[in-house]
C-alpha cells in the first residue's frame, strides 16, 4: 500500500501552524479523502485539533521517545486505510533537543518519513525579506525537501504582489497558499497553548471549522495533493492491526475536561497486552469503576477545574481508597497534581487553595513559571520496577511544595528537572506520579504496568 504524505513545517512557533495544518485536513476530508493526522513531538493539545477535523485518532511522532523505528512503525499503523497523511510540525523546522543536530526536529521526522515539506511564514511584518528566510531554509539542510510555502497573515493584494516578486527572482518553490490576515479566525489559547478541544463551548468546536473553512480556500489543494504524491512511502507492518480481544485486566483511565492529555498509542499499547480500558470522570462521576486492577490519571488541567474536584469528595475517597488497598495508580502531570493535598495559585490567587485527594504528601502550586524539557531517567522501583534510560518530556507551569521529608521518588533525573533535586515519580503504596510524560513506544513500561495490575488482580 502506498501512502502519500506532507508535512507541514514553520519558520518558528506561532506563525499559524495549527491553524493552516486543520485547515489543509478540513479540506482534504471535504473532498472526500480519508486524512490520517500526526503531530511531531510530544504535544497533547493540537493533536486533539486535528481528531476533530478529521475524524481519525492523530498521533505523536517524537523521536526522543519512540526512536527513529518506533516513528516508522507508528506512521505507517497509523496510516493503515487513510488516503493521505498530514503532519503538523513543532516549533521551527529546524528546532529539537540541540543547537548541534537535527534531533526530533520536524526535519528530522520528515527525513525518517520521506516527506516532502511545506513551510509556513508568518509574513505580517516584512515583505521581500520573506524571500530571503524561505532561501535560507531551503539551502540550510540539503537532504530535506521543502517543496513549497503558504504565507500567513498577509495584509493585502499590495503586500502579496511584492512577496510574489521577490519569490519570482530569488526562491525556485512554488507559494502554494496565501492566507490573509483575519483576527477572527484565532483560535482560543490559555497559559500551556491551545485550550483542548473537549473544554471548548459548542460554538468555539463551530469557530474551528469556520477558520479552516476560510484558510483552505486560499490554499492551493490540488497542488498539494499532486506533490504528497510525488514520493510515497510504502506499507510494511500490518501487526499491530490484528484484534487481540480484551483480557481479565480492567484499567480505568481519566478522561474528562480535567485529564484528557493521553497518548493514543499509549493507551492501544494497553489494550495490546489484553487490558480492558474503562474509561472515568474524576470531575462530575461519584466513585471509580468497579472492579479495576489499575488507575491511569493522566495529564491536563486539574486547576482550572479546581473547585468542581474538591467539591467531588466521593471521587477522591474512592480514589484514594483504592490506593490503600495496592492498586497501582499511575498519575501524570495534571494527576500529579490531583494526588498531592491541594492546588493553588491559579488565576495568580495564591490564597485559594483547592483540597485535592492528598495521597501524596505535598502541595502544588501555580508557579506561572514555563518547565519544558525532555527528560531521561533511571526507575529504581514502583510500578515499573528497575529500568534504565526511560525517556519521557515534562511541560507545566507547576511545581510541587511542602514536599514531606520522607518522601520516596522512583526516578533519578538524568536529563530535566522533574519534582525537584533531580527527583521525579512519588512513590506512595502501589502509586507512582510524576511530572514526566511517557510514551508506551518504549515497551517496557506498558508491560510492567500490566504486570503490576496482574499482581493485584491475583490477591
Amino acid at each position: 500500500m502506498n501512502i502519500p504524505r506532507i508535512v507541514v513545517g514553520g519558520v518558528t512557533s506561532g506563525v499559524g501552524k495549527t491553524t493552516i495544518t486543520a485547515a489543509i485536513m478540513y479540506a482534504l476530508k471535504k473532498k472526500g479523502l480519508q486524512v490520517q493526522p500526526f503531530k511531531v513531538g510530544p504535544d497533547f493539545i493540537d493533536p486533539n485539533y486535528h481528531t476533530y477535523v478529521t475524524g481519525r485518532q492523530s498521533r505523536n511522532l517524537d523521536v526522543w521517545m519512540m526512536g527513529k523505528n518506533g516513528v516508522l512503525k507508528c506512521f505507517l499503523n497509523a496510516s493503515y486505510g487513510a488516503d493521505i497523511a498530514v503532519v503538523e510540525g513543532v516549533m521551527g523546522l529546524f528546532d529539537g533537543i540541540s543547537g548541534k543536530n537535527d534531533l526530533s526536529s520536524t526535519a528530522q521526522v520528515a527525513k525518517i518519513l520521506d516527506a516532502p515539506v511545506i513551510l509556513v511564514i508568518d509574513a505580517g511584518k516584512a515583505s521581500r525579506s520573506i524571500a530571503a528566510i524561505a532561501t535560507g531554509f531551503l539551502h540550510f539542510d540539503k537532504k530535506l525537501r521543502i517543496i513549497g510555502t503558504i504565507l500567513n497573515n498577509v495584509s493585502g493584494d499590495k503586500h502579496a504582489n511584492f512577496i510574489a516578486e521577490a519569490f519570482a527572482d530569488k526562491v525556485k518553490i512554488p507559494i502554494i497558499g496565501i492566507i490573509r490576515r483575519n483576527r477572527q479566525i484565532t483560535m482560543v489559547e490559555r497559559h500551556l497553548g491551545l485550550i483542548p478541544t473537549p473544554e471548548l463551548e459548542e460554538m468555539q468546536k463551530k469557530a474551528i471549522f469556520r477558520s479552516a473553512k476560510f484558510v483552505s480556500e486560499q490554499i492551493d489543494l490540488d497542488k498539494i495533493k499532486y506533490l504528497s504524491n510525488k514520493d510515497k512511502i510504502h506499507w510494511t507492518d500490518l501487526s499491530s492491526h490484528r484484534h487481540i480481544p480484551n483480557g481479565q485486566i480492567k484499567i480505568a483511565v481519566a478522561l474528562d475536561e480535567s485529564f484528557n492529555f493521553y497518548y493514543a498509542d499509549n493507551l492501544e499499547a494497553l489494550r495490546k497486552r489484553k487490558a480492558e480500558l474503562t474509561f472515568f470522570s474524576p470531575t462530575n462521576d461519584n466513585k471509580l469503576p468497579e472492579n479495576v486492577h489499575g488507575v491511569i490519571l493522566g495529564g491536563g488541567f486539574p486547576e482550572v477545574l479546581a473547585d468542581k474536584l474538591e467539591k467531588n469528595k466521593s471521587m477522591r475517597k474512592s480514589i484514594s481508597k483504592a490506593a490503600e488497598n495496592g492498586i497501582p495508580i499511575y498519575g501524570e502531570c495534571g494527576g500529579l497534581m490531583y494526588l498531592t493535598r491541594s492546588i493553588r495559585g491559579y488565576n495568580k490567587d495564591e490564597r485559594k487553595k483547592h483540597n485535592m485527594i492528598g495521597l501524596i504528601d505535598a502541595d502544588t502550586l501555580i508557579s506561572g513559571k514555563l518547565t519544558l524539557n525532555y527528560t531521561e531517567a533511571n526507575s529504581n522501583a514502583s510500578i515499573f520496577g528497575k529500568i534504565p534510560n526511560i525517556r519521557g518530556h515534562e511541560f507545566h507551569y507547576s511545581r510541587i511544595e511542602n514536599i514531606a521529608r520522607d518522601s520516596k521518588f522512583a526516578y533519578i533525573m538524568k536529563r530535566g528537572i522533574g519534582i525537584g533535586n533531580k527527583k521525579d515519580g512519588f512513590i506512595v503504596y502501589n502509586s507512582l506520579a510524576s511530572y514526566m510524560h511517557l510514551h508506551f513506544a518504549d515497551s517496557r513500561l506498558p508491560k510492567r504496568f500490566i504486570e503490576s495490575c496482574i499482581r493485584c488482580s491475583l490477591r
